[in-house]
């Protein structure tokens, strides 16, 4: 049965410009493309071409210097400060290439962190956000980990219990920039996989800043940048655009 896909972020035309100086570095130069709910896209380029401006924007880091940006339905032009944190902080999940995770804490306490500090009141129960964390550390491999802290922990491990930390507040986005970029091979294949599963599982669209070609691989949606233009953007069940 064919059912239309639900849009969840649209950038129109969009232009981001950083002073440098006295000269304006053109990050971004009229870009315009759409993200389905439940895509696994990559936004791959060099360094420089984009592909990180583009991420920040549609976590509502950053705002366009011009066009459009909608995530989940809202235009983000027309949000203040505190409407931007709001849907950031309930409605996009984040993946660090450092992985970014509280020396101090141990992984269980890393991943409820979110749950912490979400202070606009969330529809679960204690005991449903326990379940919660519970289920995703054992959806990401580490039961056995669970009061282990971040430095008794490899670096493939690391960046699984930020995966689970990027679910813990269920997203409908969760952005990842260069998320294998400190990893071997090997490992990043595996949090590829893994990353995969979770999108099978929970519908949770993934976008990634990459220049990563096992990304690009089995991403279902490619966007690709060069200096701040779109040069390709595809799904794998069509033709490369020229």
């Amino acid at each position: 049965m064919n059912q239309e896909k639900e849009i969840v972020v649209k950038l129109d035309d969009v232009c981001k410009d950083y002073p440098l100086g006295k000269t304006t570095v053109q990050a971004l130069q009229g870009i315009s493309f759409e993200i389905m709910k439940g895509d696994f896209i990559s936004i791959a380029g060099s360094s420089g071409s984009g592909k990180t401006t583009a991420l920040n924007l549609i976590g509502c880091v950053d705002v366009a210097t011009s066009g459009i940006v909608t995530v989940l339905g809202q235009r983000t032009d027309k949000l203040d400060d505190e409407a931007l944190t709001n849907l950031r902080h309930k409605s996009v999940g984040f993946i660090f290439q450092t992985f970014n995770l509280i020396p101090v804490l141990n992984i269980r306490e890393n991943i409820q962190l979110p749950q912490l500090l979400d202070s606009s009141g969330n529809s679960m129960s204690k005991k449903e956000q326990e379940e919660w964390v519970d289920h995703l550390i054992e959806s990401v491999g580490l039961a056995d980990r669970a009061t282990h802290k971040p430095n008794e922990l490899s670096g493939g491990q690391r960046q699984r219990v930020a995966i689970a930390r990027a679910l813990v507040m269920r997203p409908p986005i969760v952005l990842a920039d260069e998320p294998t970029a400190n990893l071997d091979s090997a490992t990043g294949e595996s949090i590829l996989a893994l990353m995969k599963r979770m999108n099978r599982a929970f519908g949770t669209t993934f976008i990634f800043s990459t220049h990563d070609p096992d990304i690009v691989s089995i991403a279902d949606h490619v966007i690709r940048l060069k200096d701040g233009r779109i040069t390709e953007n595809r799904r794998v069940e069509e033709k490369a655009e020229l």
